[in-house]
């Protein structure tokens, strides 16, 4: 009988949370800067905007 592998190591699990956080960051960081770039006031979270000019 074969011995039951662990599917989820604490290794594999803080792989898995870095990467989802770097997705989450870098796909949030380009929404930003294609919105920047487009003329558009970036906002924040808050609702506060940047005033570009």
């Amino acid at each position: 009988m074969q011995k039951a592998k662990p599917e989820m190591t604490s290794v594999k699990a803080a792989l898995l949370s870095f990467a989802m956080l770097s997705a989450i960051a870098l796909c949030g960081f380009g929404i930003y800067t294609a919105d920047a770039s487009n003329e558009h006031n970036a906002v924040d979270g808050y609702g506060v905007t940047a005033s570009l000019r």
